[in-house]
C-alpha cells in the first residue's frame, strides 16, 4: 500500500480537472492505496503567491506532498500551459520537492490544440523537481467530461480507456518503487545483523 497525493490546481470546486481527478482517485483507491488530497485553491492566496512556505497552510500541504510515496498532478490548461495556482505552488518547493516519487501529469482543456502542453510544458517543469519517475500523462478534452445530477462524473469512452491505462502504469510503477523500497530495507538488514554477528 502507498500513499498517493492528488494535486487538484483548477480555481473552480466544479471543475472538469477535478472531475478527472476524482475519477483517478477512485482507481487508486480500489487498488488498495491511501490518497491524500491537496487541494490548491483553498490555500491561503497572499502565503501561496510570496512562496511563503512557513506558513501553516502552505507547511501542511507541502508536507503531505513530503511525506507521499507518489503524486498524481492535475491542471487546467490555460494558454497552453499549467495553471497558476500549480505555478505558484511547485515554485515554494525546494529543488527535490519530488525526490522518489512516482507522478503522474494530467490535464484538461477545451481544445485539442493544447494536447502537447501535458509533455512540453508540464512535464518539464516536474522534471527539474527530481522525480524517480514521470510516468505517461494523459490530456482530457473538457467536452469528453460530464457532471450528472447527484455529482456522479460521466467520462467519454475516448477519454476512459487512456486514463485507465496511464493509470494502470503508474500504480505498476508505484508498485515496483515499493518493492525497490522493500528490497533495500531487507538488505539493510541483512547487511545489519552480519555486522552483529560479526562483532
Amino acid at each position: 500500500m502507498a500513499v498517493i497525493a492528488t494535486i487538484s490546481s483548477s480555481p473552480s470546486t466544479t471543475s472538469r480537472t477535478d472531475a478527472v481527478l476524482g475519477h483517478l482517485a477512485q482507481r487508486v483507491q480500489r487498488a488498495g492505496h491511501v490518497v491524500h488530497p491537496i487541494v490548491l485553491r483553498d490555500l491561503p492566496a497572499e502565503p501561496l503567491l510570496r512562496a511563503d512556505a512557513e506558513h501553516d497552510d502552505i507547511a501542511r500541504a507541502a508536507c503531505a506532498l513530503e511525506r507521499a510515496d507518489a503524486v498524481i498532478v492535475s491542471t487546467p490548461v490555460y494558454k497552453a500551459a499549467y495553471s497558476g495556482l500549480l505555478k505558484a505552488f511547485l515554485d515554494l518547493l525546494p529543488q527535490t520537492g519530488l525526490k522518489d516519487k512516482v507522478v503522474l501529469p494530467i490535464a484538461t482543456g477545451g481544445s485539442p490544440a493544447h494536447v502537447l502542453a501535458v509533455d512540453y510544458a508540464l512535464r518539464p517543469v516536474l522534471a527539474s523537481l527530481a522525480p524517480s519517475a514521470i510516468t505517461p500523462g494523459w490530456f482530457v478534452l473538457a467536452s469528453e467530461v460530464t457532471r450528472l445530477d447527484g455529482g456522479e462524473v460521466s467520462i467519454a469512452d475516448s477519454a476512459a480507456g487512456p486514463l485507465a491505462e496511464v493509470t494502470r502504469v503508474f500504480l505498476d510503477a508505484v508498485a515496483g518503487r515499493s518493492l525497490v523500497a522493500a528490497a533495500d530495507a531487507a538488505h539493510r538488514g541483512e547487511l545489519l545483523a552480519r555486522s552483529v554477528a560479526v562483532a
